[in-house]
């Protein structure tokens, strides 16, 4: 297969309990995710989510998806992501070219975002893509109770900052082999400018998950 779409989902978290399948938008949270790569079907050839738990387990199967059942030494709250991408390449038995991770906490994707990047990754011909979205904010740190400006100067008007970008978690393009190399995002990396209200959603708190429920009600088509 060229493309298969990876959704990790473990069951422990402990912010918001059982966080994956609390209902969102009338459904669990990891359903949004699974979704989105059924209806981009004509580019995903399969989907699969990674988990420990049999409660997510059964959903994932319900909603159309594959599962690998992942073990407890891959499953706990220090585990970084590219161990479960690579354990699911492991276990699929089959080759695959690319790999499309898509995180349960980034329910809600811009639509077009997923053709979109495919497109521009096969253009620019790289191992890896990721999407960013511009920061517009005056960030510093505080040092002995005192402020440091970080990106810019005391008194410097906002329009005027040197543009920074985050890493906003709504969509990674893998090749398969880069991933089995240890890398989701490559030295090659392109990343993807997403300047998109649903950028700004990253479910890991209640109040991120409010937030996301009322963006979700106010732009009512769904993201997928």
């Amino acid at each position: 297969m060229k493309n298969i779409a990876i959704i990790p989902a473990r069951g422990g978290s402990k912010r918001i309990p059982e966080k994956n399948i609390q209902l969102f938008g009338g459904l669990p949270l990891l359903v949004h995710s699974i979704q989105y790569a059924v209806v981009n079907s004509a580019i995903i050839d399969a989907v699969y989510v990674s988990t420990d738990d049999p409660a997510i387990k059964e959903i994932a199967l319900a909603y159309g998806a594959k599962v690998i059942d992942r073990p407890d030494h891959l499953s706990g709250d220090l585990e970084p992501t590219i161990t479960a991408l690579q354990h699911v390449l492991g276990n699929i038995g089959f080759e695959v070219e690319n790999v499309i991770l898509l995180q349960t906490t980034n329910p809600l994707r811009p639509p077009n975002l997923l053709k979109d990047c495919v497109e521009k990754f096969q253009n620019e011909k790289v191992d890896s893509l990721f999407t960013v979205t511009q920061n517009y904010q005056k960030f510093g740190k505080i040092t002995s109770d005192t402020f440091v400006p970080f990106n810019y100067e005391i008194g410097q008007r906002s329009q005027d900052l040197e543009p920074l970008y985050f890493e906003n978690g709504l969509l990674y393009i893998t090749k398969a082999k880069s991933i089995l190399e240890n890398k989701i995002i490559t030295e090659n990396a392109f990343p993807y400018l997403v300047n998109h209200i649903f950028a700004h959603v990253d479910i890991d708190t209640k109040e991120d998950m409010e937030y996301a429920a009322f963006l979700y009600q106010k732009f009512t088509t769904p993201n997928y």
